[in-house]
């Protein structure tokens, strides 16, 4: 009868322990991809970032080269004291990008100048870098969500109250609108 007492006492421990070494380790995956994506977040912001200074730099060149008293990238002027997510910002910066191309081929002259070359050099970089960034984001977003969502990891997700994210392009996959896809 002790015997048996013990052995069920140390078959319980042992579960315990099972279960509490699956529980940290969850935790800790949990852990790690939110550090990734924190990493992922300033590594897009610090972009975000260079590439809004090489286009607000761009814009006393441009009015140096052209002679042009027309308001040049005037959304860049307007975003200095704004507050903006990443992906909200993204979007902005992408319209000012658009227009920089327009006013470059507008003024084919501006290509003589050494500082608005090394301005397009900075800008074409920061889109490259830019693409890889969203998709490691977004890449480390899914791996997230998956364990949030997967059983049985799902369970500490609810314990820890981590919920699902949404992908850098503005995309919430548990919400009822099918159409919000961002271009």
């Amino acid at each position: 009868m002790y015997m048996n007492i013990v052995i069920y006492g140390i078959s319980v421990f042992i579960i315990i322990c099972l279960l509490l070494i699956w529980y940290v380790n969850t935790f800790n995956k949990f852990q790690e991809l939110i550090i990734r994506i924190n990493e992922s977040e300033s590594s897009i912001d610090s972009i975000l970032r260079k590439r809004f200074d090489l286009l607000n730099r761009s814009i006393g060149i441009i009015k140096a080269n052209t002679n042009t008293k027309e308001d040049v990238l005037d959304d860049i002027v307007k975003l200095r004291s704004r507050k903006l997510t990443n992906y909200e910002l993204d979007r902005k910066l992408y319209d000012s990008l658009n227009e920089f191309d327009r006013i470059k081929e507008k003024h084919p002259k501006l290509n003589d100048s050494d500082a608005f070359i090394k301005i397009e050099l900075g800008l074409t970089e920061s889109e490259a870098e830019i693409t890889a960034c969203r998709k490691y984001y977004n890449d480390i977003i899914t791996d997230y969500n998956k364990l949030s969502r997967t059983f049985p990891s799902n369970i500490v997700a609810k314990i820890c109250h981590y919920k699902n994210k949404t992908y850098f392009d503005g995309k919430d996959m548990d919400d009822d609108i099918k159409n919000d896809m961002k271009l």
